[in-house]
């Protein structure tokens, strides 16, 4: 459909808007991207590769953040009764949404460079709210959203409400994901 044909209350480009709009384009280049060529495809000689969906390789910055796995059933149970070790603890009772995101933030990365594995966040379970504009629970509704974003889950592997001996509804039991070596070697072939 040109010029809006066939849609109600769209009208057609004038003569001298229709030669207005055919200098711009003829002033305007294309876009140029390098063609990225898939090292998994082996060239075969003579047969000249498909250039019409070149596959393209995701950079580092832009790679997906790692999902967010939930615990077991047995896991659960184990924190729970103490048998697994809760190796952090972090309360964030008290905070505003900025000093809790900041702290918390900063407990995960100090969390996985000393290599705990499980932690607990408390973030109790919001009192009363002290004036009417005020809401109560804003941050046990927040952390887990905060848990779950791209920058959260370079640190964490899943997270679980915790028990009540630890806290119920007012924490959750956080597992810290294993640093990362730096260097990555290959075994020779």
């Amino acid at each position: 459909m040109r010029g809006g044909e066939g849609k109600p209350g769209r009208r057609g480009l004038s003569a001298e808007e229709r030669k207005l709009w055919g200098q711009v384009t003829r002033l305007v280049a294309p876009l140029r991207r390098p063609l990225l060529v898939d090292a998994a495809q082996p060239a075969t000689p003579g047969k000249p590769k498909s250039l019409s969906a070149p596959t393209r390789s995701i950079p580092a910055a832009t790679r997906a953040a790692p999902s967010l796995e939930p615990f077991d059933r047995r896991l659960k149970q184990r924190l729970a009764r103490g048998s697994e070790s809760i190796d952090g603890r972090i309360d964030l009772h008290g905070k505003t949404q900025s000093e809790a995101h900041a702290a918390l933030l900063a407990f995960l990365r100090n969390a996985q460079r000393n290599g705990v594995t499980f932690a607990l966040v408390i973030t109790g379970k919001g009192g009363s709210a002290r004036d009417g504009w005020s809401e109560r629970g804003v941050l046990r509704r927040q952390v887990p959203e905060w848990l779950r974003l791209p920058e959260f889950r370079g640190y964490v592997v899943g997270f679980e409400d915790a028990h009540t001996r630890h806290g119920g509804a007012g924490a959750l039991y956080v597992r810290i994901r294993r640093k990362r070596s730096g260097v990555r070697t290959r075994p020779d072939s």
